[in-house]
């Protein structure tokens, strides 16, 4: 009697785990939507008032700061060790420095710039590289690093705006053609608020950059520390509040002698909206795209999603936008971020499905950060 033919164990898994992962994507882009919604309503509002970055910061991390105390409770539970709490308060001065940098480059390189300066941080897998990797591996991180420098020059030279874009002529010609048509009649219509958006050099572009390697290497010390999620939220916790702290002297002192032009109150969309989407929902997004759908922040995948929010809210807020400019620049800045933070292709299965924090790939053992 002949036996049933086996039928293969993965047959038909693939499509069930993308049905389960769909619901956990459209979470991801909408969160990351609304986060970078917030980001160009508080860069409206900072442009437009010429309102104190560091004052506005410390006002939207106070109360971000007191809800993660409040549903987080660090304090309750099983005792946090000093090998993790120590880090965490040491993460927290390296977050309050990042946020006065990216506020600082948000309101003098423009939206554009300071949302993708945020994946410099995946410079970090080169030096990964050049610690861990094999050789060959560590050319190709050094070629996307270079990558990644073309990019933002191309950035600092204005391709992602219609006054300065070399390719802005070419809209006309695209395929689709009615689209762009339609884009180029709001912005001709709006040009002079287009024109508020000033050219900058690669010597501006320093400050979101180094704010995008301070995040990379916050998010680094945050996943050392503790891999699992629920431990992760109390000792976040614990940073935002030791951000906090770091910068409230910083804060009063802008507030009292270093800054000219205080605007209290703040507006109440870039106040509520940097806070609930840019502090708060942003890192339970982030958490969940990392547990379910293992996407890392410095990834391409997390830039594609990045850049159609960006595409979507420069043609709502009607900016000075050149769309064929920036998708050259995206493009060039996610194939330097692939070979940056690429994996060794022999281990890549071995660490599939496992936790991993998408820089430092090429570091098959974590040694304990010192205290």
């Amino acid at each position: 009697m002949m036996s049933p033919k086996p039928l293969p164990e993965n047959r038909g898994s693939s499509h069930p785990a993308t049905i389960r992962q769909t619901p956990v994507q459209i979470i991801h882009i909408v969160g990351n939507f609304m986060r970078i919604w917030s980001v160009y309503s508080m860069y409206r509002y900072l442009s437009q008032t010429g309102a104190s970055v560091v004052l506005f910061m410390f006002c939207c991390l106070l109360p971000s700061c007191i809800w993660f105390l409040v549903a987080q409770k660090p304090w309750k539970g099983r005792a946090l060790s000093n090998t993790q709490v120590v880090p965490s308060v040491v993460n927290g001065g390296i977050t309050a420095l990042y946020f006065i940098l990216w506020g600082k480059g948000l309101k003098s390189c423009g939206p554009v710039r300071a949302i993708l300066g945020e994946y410099s941080g995946a410079v970090l897998g080169v030096l990964s590289g050049v610690l861990y990797g094999r050789r060959g591996h560590v050319w190709k991180k050094v070629g996307g690093l270079l990558a990644m420098l073309a990019s933002f020059y191309f950035l600092s030279q204005g391709w992602a705006m219609a006054t300065y874009s070399p390719f802005h002529i070419l809209l006309y010609i695209e395929l689709f053609y009615l689209a762009n048509s339609f884009y180029i009649t709001i912005l001709n219509a709006s040009d002079d608020e287009a024109r508020t958006e000033q050219l900058v050099g690669m010597k501006e572009m320093v400050v979101p950059i180094l704010a995008g390697i301070l995040s990379a290497l916050r998010r680094v010390i945050a996943r050392r520390v503790s891999l699992k999620n629920q431990l992760k939220r109390r000792l976040h916790a614990i940073t935002l509040t030791s951000a906090t702290c770091f910068l409230f002297p910083v804060a009063m002192w802008d507030m009292i002698i270093g800054s000219n032009n205080v605007e209290l109150p703040f507006s109440a969309w870039a106040f509520s909206s940097n806070i609930l989407f840019g502090m708060i929902l942003i890192f339970y997004i982030d958490s969940i795209a990392e547990e379910r759908l293992h996407m890392v922040f410095s990834s391409p995948r997390h830039l594609m999603v990045a850049g159609g929010c960006i595409i979507i809210m420069e043609i709502i807020y009607k900016m000075d936008f050149s769309l064929l400019g920036f998708l050259i620049c995206a493009a060039i800045l996610g194939f330097g971020i692939y070979e940056a933070t690429s994996l060794d292709r022999s281990r890549r299965d071995s660490f599939q499905g496992s936790s991993s924090n998408g820089i430092l790939d090429d570091q098959t053992e974590m040694s304990p950060l010192p205290t």
